[in-house]
């Protein structure tokens, strides 16, 4: 004799609860993953707003004080900047300014407070040009200037 409708009905549900398992399993492990994404692209951006900064200096007026190019750089984010040759790159039209011919006149800044960054006036020529400072988290601010 066969399996009886009532045997038949049970071990369709028990395969169709197996397969139900195994779909919502499937189903909380691309949520998780996507949660936890989009968890650690909220940290991302978070660190990015922290860390921002801009040039704030007269374009057409640049200081030259004992052989020093000065350039002011406003912390704007709101966190503290680290202001050192370590964490920031500075290129004068494209070229990498070495490290030994510019500094920080602070360590670190505050949100609002300022810096100043001394170039060696022999790294920058007459004329215009672009200065670019790449920072922390790869924040980045371009000040155009005439010397």
């Amino acid at each position: 004799m066969g399996v009886s409708l009532t045997g038949t009905h049970v071990i369709f549900f028990i395969a169709s609860v197996i397969i139900a398992s195994a779909v919502s399993g499937v189903f909380m492990a691309v949520v998780s993953d996507v949660s936890s994404s989009l968890s650690e692209r909220g940290e991302r951006l978070q660190e990015q707003l922290d860390v921002d900064f801009k040039v704030i200096n007269d374009n057409e007026n640049i200081p030259d004080i004992g052989g020093y190019y000065y350039f002011y750089m406003k912390n704007i984010g709101r966190g503290s900047l680290i202001t050192t040759n370590e964490t920031f790159q500075l290129f004068s039209d494209g070229e990498l300014i070495s490290k030994l011919n510019y500094y920080f006149s602070d360590s670190s800044i505050k949100n609002g407070e300022v810096a100043t960054i001394c170039v060696l006036n022999f790294e920058i020529a007459p004329g215009d040009h672009t200065l670019r400072v790449v920072g922390p988290q790869a924040t980045e601010d371009e000040f155009e200037f005439t010397i």
